[in-house]
């Protein structure tokens, strides 16, 4: 695999392994998958499914133990520190989840932003301005943080991480400490980043309900990728994504090794258990999965 596609991120095999002393833990067991330049995609997965670990190496703070990782061109495993410091300074923009506990409380949006970049050595104060205005923050710029609920202060975070105007921007579960107002807003605020300063956006979630309008949902389960929803209504216009499940359609992802990975309310409809066999036939061009009568 080589980066020849064009495609912001590119996973082949991805495997990680965290080893202690007395135990191995499998956190990714193979995850193949490529997002495009300039799209927004949801990754969503149970605790432990392997979603975060994924964000972590897509931002260069941790490495596959097997597997090629390509993003913007640069090949994740064979990078020099030098080269992956200077790929988390200006290629990759990070919010983490309850990003705001970080900014400075005593200062206003607009300082806590200048101060960043200053810090960077890239400190454009109408570049500033423009950020704070696409998140949302342009009447509340000079206010102090000690001033601003919980999700201002994650867009002010989202801000920050722009600064050095990055071309890939990684969220770890950025509305987990707000509402449901609040996070349809700043799903808005990220599809609006999108568009205007042509970033690639990629958000993990245990929530499902945050996919509303992104291009792409991808489902991690056990460390791999298993599934994929599009809306069926009008599968060329991925951003009309809802989610009424009567517009959806689940894909499942095939591995290398030909194996499906069937999503669990499927196997409960068929009373089948995760270690039970199964009947599979082709049926008029069509794979039937059957349950086994005992």
């Amino acid at each position: 695999m080589s980066n020849e596609t064009g495609a912001m991120i590119e996973c082949d095999d991805l495997v990680k392994i965290y080893k202690t002393r007395d135990t191995e833990v499998m956190a990714l067991r193979g995850l193949d998958l490529i997002v495009d330049r300039g799209e927004f995609v949801v990754i969503i997965g149970a605790s432990g499914s392997g979603k975060s670990t994924l964000l972590n190496m897509l931002g260069g703070l941790d490495t596959p133990t097997i597997g090629k990782l390509f993003v913007d061109g640069h090949d994740m495993l064979k990078m020099t520190t030098a080269a992956l410091t200077s790929y988390k300074r200006k290629s990759v923009g990070f919010v983490w989840q309850n990003n705001a506990r970080n900014l400075v409380p005593y200062l206003t949006a607009r300082e806590n932003v200048e101060l960043i970049g200053r810090i960077g050595g890239r400190l454009d104060k109408p570049y500033v301005g423009k950020l704070l205005e696409l998140v949302g923050l342009g009447k509340r710029k000079n206010n102090k943080l000690t001033e601003m609920s919980s999700g201002e202060q994650q867009r002010v975070a989202t801000a920050i991480s722009l600064i050095n105007k990055p071309k890939l921007l990684l969220a770890d579960e950025p509305t987990s400490s707000v509402d449901t107002k609040t996070t349809e807003i700043m799903m808005d605020m990220y599809k609006t980043l999108q568009k205007e300063l042509d970033l690639t956006i990629v958000i993990v979630s245990h929530d499902p309900n945050i996919a509303k309008n992104v291009d792409r949902v991808i489902s991690i389960r056990d460390g791999k990728t298993s599934s994929e929803f599009l809306r069926t209504s009008n599968i060329a216009d991925l951003r009309n994504f809802t989610e009424n499940e009567d517009e959806q359609v689940e894909l499942a992802v095939v591995d290398r090794s030909g194996r499906v990975q069937i999503p669990e309310e499927y196997l409960k409809n068929l009373a089948v258990g995760k270690k039970d066999k199964v009947r599979i036939e082709n049926e008029d061009g069509k794979i039937v999965i059957y349950p086994v009568e005992v």
